[in-house]
């Protein structure tokens, strides 16, 4: 009688060797990024992080996890991952960071139909090199294989980030009042929102390919669609150390209005002014190529601001100076009023 083979977990689609190589592979990308407080090496069951609460009175730890939506279909298209992986730090640590929280470490969660080892290490390289960018520390994660449950070359990304800030110094909008004024400051471009809208016009609408040369953008649309979201923990933790910060809204999904709006206490309302920043070409180009109206661009793409800052009046030369020392560009969008209007809370002029 013929022995029938003993099947192995390889055999049903998931590597262990494999996926223990690569651990061993992607250590040395995340010591890149280690700063202290960061215990022991990637691989334990847990990852440990020290807390140095010595310059906080009442410290608070911010959390936040997210991921790079379809802009995910992108990458597989071009076959290039070394960028998706600042996406995925930014959309997570900028919204940590716009409360006043320092960023301390980061994890990210990998899962792939079959590991490829090339893959999965320009992936993590891109997640290092977003930490680096953030200030944080990446302490571990998890990579996992799925047989059957992703079509060939695909995976996804979920990422966590974790920082600190002092009670006291908690940005939520809750001074923010009358008279105040927007600051928008420019994003790097679609940043990782509203890509499903962006593919059903490039591609079923255009009919384009990743590797067409569109003139009104200047380049090809792949090098536009996977420009990195803009990390601005930095920059943040720069601008909050000594100038009044009411508030600051990260510009993603819902746009301004979705965004400023959770920020803006309820006794006021917000102005802004069309026209009075600039609007990165990729912005008018899918607009009009998609029949796009005014209303659904700003409900859905950044438009070229990643963020707003909300501050005093008397207080907003100098922010605007620091943010173009830092080579940020940076311009006065709007204006906090009194809420007269109890249904419309943005308002443009």
């Amino acid at each position: 009688m013929k022995k029938e083979k003993s099947l192995t977990y390889a055999d049903a689609g998931v590597d262990i060797d494999k996926a223990n190589a690569f651990v061993k592979k992607i250590k040395s990308i995340a010591k890149t990024t280690f700063k202290p407080g960061v215990i022991g090496d990637i691989g334990g069951f847990g990852s440990l992080f020290s807390l140095n609460t010595a310059n906080y009175e009442r410290p608070v730890l911010v959390s936040s996890t997210d991921g790079v939506g379809t802009k995910l279909k992108i990458a597989f298209m071009a076959g290039k991952h070394d960028t998706i992986g600042i996406d995925l730090v930014a959309m997570s640590v900028n919204d940590i960071a716009v409360q006043g929280a320092k960023p301390l470490f980061f994890l990210d969660y990998l899962s792939m139909g079959r590991l490829d080892n090339d893959t999965a290490t320009q992936i993590v390289s891109g997640i290092g090199a977003g930490c680096k960018m953030a200030g944080c520390s990446l302490i571990g994660g998890e990579t996992a294989e799925m047989p059957g449950l992703y079509n060939e070359n695909e995976y996804d990304l979920a990422g966590f980030a974790v920082g600190i800030v002092d009670n006291d110094k908690i940005i939520d909008g809750s001074e923010i009042g009358v008279g105040n004024y927007l600051i928008g400051i420019a994003s790097s471009g679609l940043h990782s929102n509203g890509y499903s809208l962006v593919r059903k016009i490039c591609f079923d609408v255009l009919k384009l390919d990743l590797d067409s040369y569109v003139p009104d953008l200047g380049k090809t649309l792949a090098e536009e669609l996977l420009t990195p979201t803009k990390i601005y923990s930095e920059m943040i933790q720069n601008i909050i150390r000594d100038l009044p910060i009411l508030g600051l809204a990260h510009i993603t999904g819902g746009g301004f209005e979705d965004n400023l709006v959770r920020i803006i206490p309820n006794a006021c309302n917000i102005v802004m002014k069309k026209n009075s920043w600039e609007i990165p070409s990729v912005f008018p180009f899918l607009q009009k190529a998609g029949n796009v109206s005014d209303a659904e661009m700003m409900r859905t793409f950044n438009n070229g601001l990643g963020l707003i800052a909300v501050v005093p009046e008397e207080s907003t030369q100098d922010t605007l100076e620091r943010l173009q020392g830092m080579k940020e560009k940076a311009v006065i969008i709007g204006e906090i009023v009194e809420r007269k209007d109890k249904t419309k809370r943005l308002q443009w002029v």
